[in-house]
């Protein structure tokens, strides 16, 4: 695999979204074909590449889709895993793994696997039906999540008494102990075939209230240095127990009693290390390449203090995208803004991106609020 990807080689990637069309940018450097699986035509990656469309849960797209390709990866997790369990065993290679991505897509196995491994994570109970949910009322406050088909954000809802129990999710799920955090945090790691780890310096995240997705971050973290060692440790075991070959994103909470416990994985590159394009010796997006073509992989380090902002849909606006304050965010130093390329834009919907470097972390909070505050994406 070392060397094949140089001539007549193609990377499938299922899924043409926004980090399938960062993928593709760092694979240009490398002068690796692409070829992307989307059911929407007008996907981001779409002109990027050779663009199939179809559905990323069809067995037989999915089939006739890796058929074509050399390596298979993901770009989302909801894709058909008995369609690439078939493709591995027509000795396609697929990163991360069938199995891992099965485990992943379920929550209630992913909590599981947790405790099994005795990896610290808030504590759960599993749920089949609203009915379960009120028979464990006393378990409240808790977080109530689908154990499939929820992200970014959707299949998430919070119970904070009894009275919120008519919330509760009628389709199996979990109750996940409400955990009062002093920070959320996240650590990106990857391992290649040959059992090489390499992580990411700990990203500290702010939440939007209402979507429920990552608002803000900044890199690195702002904490005591035996708590980033501990959230590092969790996400390099994380990974070596799952024995998976790509990139993993481990979103983590930190107590206000200084405990780092485990949120949710995801086995792909992520929201939370969109920074490193700028910031980081390595980019996560290379890295993943790096750790699926089973190359050495890269340093991790931080070159400079970053900051990141979501682009997201402004609330009341829905149509073709418009990107109100472009230029005066571009006129503050340090200042990359990465557009998606979606033509649509509606309330809440991931549009971009800006990183800010600074080595100065009060400058650094200065300009992301400032880019905050001034980029708008309208209709």
């Amino acid at each position: 695999m070392e060397n094949s990807f140089y001539q007549n080689f193609t990377l499938g990637i299922l899924g043409g979204g926004q980090l399938g069309r960062m993928l593709i940018q760092s694979g240009m450097d490398l002068n690796i074909s692409f070829a992307v699986l989307d059911p929407d035509p007008d996907s981001p990656c779409s002109s990027l590449s050779e663009f199939r469309q179809g559905s990323l849960t069809d067995y037989d797209s999915v089939l006739e889709f890796g058929k074509r390709c050399d390596l298979i990866t993901i770009e989302i997790e909801n894709v058909n895993t008995d369609a690439l369990k078939a493709l591995v065993r027509q000795n396609k290679k697929v990163f991360p793994q069938p199995e891992i991505l099965e485990l992943i897509q379920d929550k209630r196995r992913q909590k599981q696997f947790y405790r099994t491994h005795r990896i610290p994570t808030a504590e759960f109970i599993l749920t089949e039906n609203r009915e379960n949910a009120y028979a464990n009322a006393s378990f409240l406050p808790a977080v109530n999540k689908l154990g499939r088909a929820g992200y970014d954000g959707r299949g998430v809802r919070i119970l904070k008494t009894a009275s919120d129990l008519d919330k509760a999710f009628d389709a199996p799920g979990l109750l996940e102990k409400w955990i009062d955090f002093e920070k959320e945090i996240a650590v990106i790691v990857a391992r290649n075939e040959r059992g090489e780890i390499s992580s990411y310096p700990v990203v500290e995240m702010v939440f939007h209230r209402e979507a429920n997705l990552v608002e803000y971050l900044f890199a690195p973290a702002e904490i005591l240095q035996p708590i980033a060692d501990k959230a590092d440790e969790i996400a390099c075991r994380i990974i070596t127990e799952l024995k998976m070959v790509g990139i993993l994103a481990v979103e983590m909470f930190i107590t206000k009693e200084g405990e780092v416990l485990v949120n949710e994985i995801a086995p792909r590159p992520h929201n939370s290390g969109h920074q490193t394009i700028e910031a980081n010796v390595t980019s996560q997006y290379e890295q993943h390449l790096r750790a699926i073509l089973n190359l050495p992989l890269g340093a991790t380090a931080a070159l400079q203090r970053s900051a990141m902002v979501n682009l997201l849909g402004a609330e009341g606006f829905s149509g073709l995208a418009k990107y109100e304050g472009l230029e005066k965010v571009l006129g503050v130093p340090g200042v990359h803004v990465h557009l998606y390329g979606k033509k649509v834009t509606r309330p809440f919907r991931k549009m971009g991106h800006v990183t800010i470097v600074d080595q100065d972390m009060e400058s650094l909070k200065k300009k992301a609020n400032f880019v905050k505050a001034n980029l708008n994406v309208i209709a």
